[in-house]
């Protein structure tokens, strides 16, 4: 990658399109890591370094971004006061609680794909949560979602998106998880997964509306928030969609 002196709105438009096909490419790596220890140590194991894997690429900004999210809204304080208990660099007890259980659901759900459906399932579900991801905040960058803060790294990315692509990244990634679902179990994993796509994404826009409408817009550690949500929304729908399947 060429190296970037400044950061203006058009670069960051440039860099939101291309937003979700990094995200299958960090869920791709974390989902190798996944299957690999996961065939050695077992898929418990397996989900927790995978999960660590995509921590450490993304330097857990996303982590960080639901946990002060957290506290924000767990303040219960005006909007104002949210945002500032946000800006804070250190973390409430909101914020830890939200972290335990967000990274316990993943680590079940993924383990529990791996052991119900295939041993390749979960890391392909964890490459789609991810990819799921990062196309719930393409479409939290359209003109019809303001920012909270003029100011900051994440309001570069307010508005650079138009609705056409908002659109057409859910279409795709909805696609993907399709055709990676009907790869690794047929018809019923691509049900299970098409299914977990379109919740995990109504469940993001649905949190993407509370977060404007409790803090008067969006900010960088809501979009962490929104990844987040949707990831585990994903996994553990399709965990539970894998187990419904396997009854059957």
């Amino acid at each position: 990658m060429p190296s970037v002196a400044t950061i203006d709105r058009r670069l960051a438009g440039r860099a939101m399109a291309w937003f979700p096909v990094v995200g299958l490419v960090l869920g791709l790596l974390a989902g190798g890591v996944a299957w690999g220890v996961g065939a050695l140590g077992g898929p418990l194991l397996g989900a927790v370094l995978g999960l660590a894997t995509l921590a450490a690429l993304t330097g857990a900004l996303h982590l960080d971004g639901v946990a002060d999210t957290a506290d924000g809204l767990g303040s219960r304080a005006p909007a104002a006061r949210a945002l500032e208990i946000m800006r804070r660099s250190d973390i409430g007890p909101m914020g830890v609680v939200t972290l335990l259980f967000v990274l316990l659901a993943d680590v079940a759900a993924i383990s529990r794909i791996m052991t119900t459906a295939s041993l390749v399932a979960g890391p392909v579900a964890l490459a789609l949560a991810v990819v799921a991801g990062r196309v719930a905040v393409l479409s939290s960058t359209t003109s019809a979602n303001g920012g909270a803060r003029t100011e900051g790294f994440g309001a570069l990315f307010h508005g650079v998106t138009s609705t056409a692509m908002a659109v057409g990244g859910c279409v795709a990634a909805l696609a993907v998880a399709v055709a990676a679902g009907w790869g690794v179990a047929g018809a019923g994993g691509a049900t299970v997964f098409f299914v977990a796509g379109a919740l995990a994404l109504v469940v993001g826009w649905v949190w993407r509306r509370y977060l404007a409408r409790r803090l008067g817009g969006l900010t960088g550690d809501t979009f962490g928030s929104i990844i987040e949500v949707t990831q585990v929304v994903f996994l553990v729908t399709a965990a539970v969609g894998f187990g419904v399947v396997s009854i059957f």
